[in-house]
């Protein structure tokens, strides 16, 4: 991410600590190109190419989100899986592929999923010409028959920034912007909330949270009355909150109105402190009265993956019991859910925290396994 977007996402202390991602990270780029060099050259992240000094054409800016390849962090991955419009699979070209991490991200990428995915081949300057090729084929090998074998494997060093631009070059080629409708209902998924206020900051020049996430349909303007839902719990049930929009910034820039389509941060008037360490996270924002009902139990229509990914060896997977814990993802959100009843391919849950979700929705479904929740399988509300 720091070489595509010269931003580090590692800003937690124990992230910059350990070198590795442990919440989500989030960085913005505008991707450029030039009027006289041929591809991949052409493409830079400057406005003057790094090649013939020339002028560039702005061609899009693009919005990553940097998910864990830890395997302990899967509820994270899947979390930011539902913002994507495709993925880059980072693969280091110095370890045996495939790593047991990078199996249960293919299965998150197909469970989500995501099929415009391209394959970064990292680390090559750390090995020889003839070990990278010799991992390059245990990637080809590793993708045959899934969803990815037809995505392109891009060698690449982004300590040294080789192949950065033949990255873009792909980014562009394979992960097109989709079509979003801005007629719809509004809909946001909150992926992050914060307090932006500096400690011992005056009670009267003290600003609202912010929600951060992207919109999926419709659109947000400043001044907009919103819902967020489920919300915040209050004894024992969750109320949904109710806010003004006082500021827009995407990409860095202000905005007066935004739609579809890449990380929105949404300055509110909510009080600061319900919105510390990213605990709206899961939330959904809309207009009042035009969002789902919050639902405490749900109906799922599942599917159970043949094998158990993410450890050392492939295992088969138990059936699902009754009182059984079971962690799902959907969208952003995330809970905990104990099996009330099943019926053949269906299976009741009661949730601990309620869930803003349609009917049809994809579910995702783990289960813990050795101290570690473990993707099992799929379903949709029914």
């Amino acid at each position: 991410m720091q070489a595509l977007t010269s931003k580090l996402t590692l800003t937690h202390s124990e992230e910059l600590k350990r070198g590795i991602t442990i919440r989500l990270g989030y960085a913005d780029v505008t991707f450029y190109r030039c009027k006289s060099c041929s591809e991949p050259e052409c493409y830079t992240t400057s406005e003057k190419c790094p090649k013939c000094f020339g002028d560039c054409d702005i061609v899009r800016t693009v919005s990553f989100i940097d998910a864990p390849g830890h395997e302990t962090l899967m509820a994270t991955v899947l979390t930011g899986a539902s913002l994507m419009d495709g993925a880059l699979l980072i693969i280091a070209a110095n370890e045996k592929c495939p790593q047991p991490q990078t199996r249960e991200h293919l299965t998150a990428l197909e469970v989500v999923g995501i099929k415009n995915v391209i394959i970064i081949q990292n680390k090559i300057d750390l090995i020889s010409r003839e070990k990278v090729l010799e991992n390059y084929q245990e990637i080809k090998k590793f993708i045959k028959g899934t969803i990815l074998e037809n995505s392109p494997i891009i060698p690449v060093s982004a300590q040294q920034r080789v192949n950065i631009d033949a990255v873009i070059e792909a980014i562009e080629k394979c992960i097109p912007t989709p079509q979003r409708d801005e007629t719809k209902d509004l809909k946001m998924l909150v992926a992050r909330s914060f307090d932006i206020n500096r400690p011992g900051t005056e009670p009267k020049k003290l600003m609202g949270g912010v929600l951060g996430g992207a919109i999926i349909q419709g659109k947000l303007k400043i001044g907009d009355e919103i819902e967020v839902r489920p919300g915040v719990r209050t004894g024992s049930k969750y109320k949904p909150l109710f806010t003004r929009v006082n500021g827009l910034q995407k990409a860095g820039k202000n905005l007066e109105e935004a739609g579809p389509g890449g990380l929105l941060g949404v300055l509110t008037s909510l009080d600061p402190s319900l919105m510390k360490s990213d605990s709206l996270v899961g939330n959904v924002v809309g207009y009042p009265g035009e969002l789902p009902q919050s639902r405490e139990t749900l109906t799922l229509e599942i599917k159970i993956l043949e094998r158990l990914v993410g450890l050392s060896e492939l295992k088969s997977i138990a059936p699902i019991t009754v009182s059984e814990d079971l962690m799902i993802n959907v969208s952003t959100a995330r809970s905990i859910g104990t099996v009330c009843s099943i019926k053949k391919n269906r299976i009741e849950l009661k949730l601990k925290i309620p869930i803003c979700i349609e009917e049809k929705e994809r579910i995702v479904i783990s289960r813990l396994v050795s101290g570690r929740w473990r993707l099992i399988g799929f379903g949709s509300v029914v």
